[in-house]
């Protein structure tokens, strides 16, 4: 393995513990000039986007809890009796939607709303949450690994089923992580419910290990750890760069995939600073910062795409209906659960 490759990662890895290690810090909801800040946006990047907001509204101290999509919203259903934050920032809009259900953000149009792509919009006016950036789903191979085991480069998602794979794929859990959950979700939308359940089920017979960080599988795959990985594109692009000898496969069947989102709890003590961060969270300079690590943006900016990103990832997103995927994520999640959950790693 590259060792150059492998130093780079291992600072990744480090930055991205030392970051979760500071954001897990428990904060009731903060008072004026104050917000906490619930977000499931992977830790490296939630780092930079931080510092923007810091750096544009000085005046105002975000305590940030980051940890995965599945953990973040079983907090704040814990919590929907007596919330401890302001805002839900970067998380998951089919979670952002059940929540909603539970009628615990409060309407708000922010400025320049008006610019974002219909996709990305809560349709009713003022919007009780809006979406910044979206992400999808790929394969990360490992090439090197897999001319060692003679192994063939997958095509389609149905190819994951093939024998000659078994113990050598990864993925994250759908229940504790939103890349996990898009993938089944997306699964589900493109198959059909009996066939989808049944790739699956294939699938799993194939499965090593069940993560629960949508970005550790493509690390995985990277590190030589297991030959492919199901997770995010843009991780595997920023791996390719550093050095991974690793393909990022987008599927030529279609990819489910998610949104990230704002909203504002109605029980903040601070409307004026979540409003003034909701604002900020559209903006030209705050969309920049996304597009240079997301695949898709709220609306078209000039950063150019990052290296090694496929041109086809975004021809291959499915029409996600996002609202089927809310109402029906307990019901998916259960039955996930019940089939596969024996193959998930421990949480620490």
């Amino acid at each position: 393995m590259n060792a150059q490759f492998l130093f780079k990662m291992s600072q990744s890895l480090k930055l991205k513990v030392s970051l979760a290690i500071a954001c897990l810090v428990t904060s009731a909801a903060a008072g004026a000039g104050e917000l906490t800040i619930y977000s499931s946006v992977e830790g490296d990047n939630l780092k930079i986007f931080a510092a923007l907001f810091s750096k544009a509204h000085p005046d105002i101290k975000v305590n940030w809890v980051r940890d995965s999509t599945g953990v973040i919203q079983a907090r704040a259903i814990a919590e929907k009796d007596n919330p401890r934050h302001d805002l839900f920032f970067g998380h998951a809009a089919s979670n952002l939607m059940a929540l909603d259900s539970m009628s615990l953000f409060v309407p708000y149009r922010p400025v320049g709303v008006e610019k974002l792509d219909e996709k990305f919009r809560d349709r009713r006016d003022p919007p009780n949450w809006t979406g910044l950036w979206g992400f999808g789903a790929a394969i990360c191979f490992n090439t090197v690994e897999a001319k060692k085991r003679n192994l063939p480069k997958p095509e389609k998602w149905s190819d994951l089923t093939n024998p000659v794979y078994k113990g050598h794929v990864t993925m994250p859990n759908p229940v504790s992580s939103g890349t996990g959950f898009l993938n089944v979700s997306g699964w589900l939308q493109m198959m059909g419910s009996d066939k989808a359940w049944q790739f699956m089920d294939g699938l799993h017979q194939n499965i090593a290990a069940y993560s629960h960080s949508g970005s550790k599988p493509c690390e995985q795959a990277a590190a030589g750890e297991y030959v492919m990985g199901i997770s995010l594109p843009l991780r595997g692009a920023t791996l390719k760069t550093m050095g991974a000898p690793i393909d990022v496969i987008i599927p030529t069947d279609g990819i489910g995939w998610e949104m990230q989102g704002v909203a504002i709890m109605k029980t903040t003590k601070n409307l004026k600073d979540a409003q003034t961060f909701v604002n900020w969270s559209v903006s030209e300079s705050a969309m920049d910062a996304y597009a240079a690590r997301a695949e898709v943006v709220a609306y078209p900016v000039k950063t150019p795409k990052a290296q090694n990103l496929p041109p086809e990832l975004a021809s291959r997103m499915i029409k996600n209906d996002f609202a089927w995927a809310s109402a029906n994520q307990p019901t998916i999640l259960a039955e996930w659960r019940k089939r596969y959950d024996g193959k998930s790693e421990a949480k620490k």
